[in-house]
């Protein structure tokens, strides 16, 4: 018998509050990169999955100067060229299996927190993003990984090369089903996903120890990164949400 479906909750804007809190208003503070497969093409988008937003040019999409995209074919890591579009970036080309397509963005201007006129901090907010073709162990290669295992279902969440423990990652469909899943001490977690098609694994890792960007200190950073895979086995997803608006820069 096949796992019953999980209900659909209403659509909601996930790490909104969390990251409001950490990083001020800003129009970036909820987002997150992910990549998508239409055709050929692998497509690098910027926005809110779950919510359908996919933030454009002109406006909230210019922040991302020129994220780094590679390939990582085994030992391999293939410099790879982003082509910008008014909708997000995209490479005219898709990853076979056992090789990973990697993004990330290490340039981001950095946040302020304010008082009035009066900066309280500087917070770092590292995006990047996978994407995967199907199951098969992988080596860490993002700031915070986020990786398959050989075991269908089977993921593991690493942080500048050491396994992070008690990781939450939240899992989320094409039509902004969610789930929130927590990672055992040794970063390890196991998923059911219920319908066929695109999904896309978040998991985020907040640094307090600081550091320093083109000149400028900050005091923490935020990193959240993507895995996106495609599930080939099981009924048609629900439909996904209308799109939202893009944000105003």
């Amino acid at each position: 018998m096949p796992s019953p479906i999980p209900p659909l909750p209403a659509p909601s804007r996930r790490l909104g509050l969390a990251l409001a809190l950490l990083l001020g208003a800003s129009g970036a503070s909820a987002h997150q990169l992910w990549l998508e497969q239409a055709d050929q093409v692998i497509h690098l988008r910027f926005g809110e999955y779950a919510d359908n937003l996919r933030e454009r040019s002109p406006g909230l999409l210019d922040k991302l100067v020129q994220p780094q995209a590679r390939l990582q074919r085994g030992d391999q890591l293939l410099p790879l060229a982003l082509r910008r579009g008014s909708d997000g970036f995209a490479l005219p080309m898709r990853a076979g299996r056992g090789e990973s397509l990697l993004v990330q963005d290490d340039s981001y201007p950095l946040i302020e927190r304010r008082d009035g006129e009066r900066v309280l901090s500087h917070s770092a907010w590292i995006p990047a993003a996978r994407w995967v073709l199907g199951p098969g162990a992988l080596a860490p290669q993002l700031t915070l990984d986020l990786l398959p295992q050989d075991e269908p279902g089977s993921f593991r969440v690493v942080y500048k090369g050491q396994v992070l423990p008690k990781a939450r990652v939240e899992v989320v469909s094409p039509s902004g089903w969610s789930r929130s899943v927590l990672a055992d001490e040794q970063g390890r977690l196991r998923l059911e996903l219920p319908w066929r098609g695109q999904y896309v694994l978040e998991v985020k890792h907040q640094d307090p120890s600081g550091g320093e960007r083109a000149g400028q200190r900050y005091e923490q950073a935020l990193y959240v990164t993507t895995l996106s895979l495609v599930q080939p086995l099981g009924p048609a997803a629900p439909p996904p949400p209308p799109p939202t608006a893009p944000s105003q820069p």
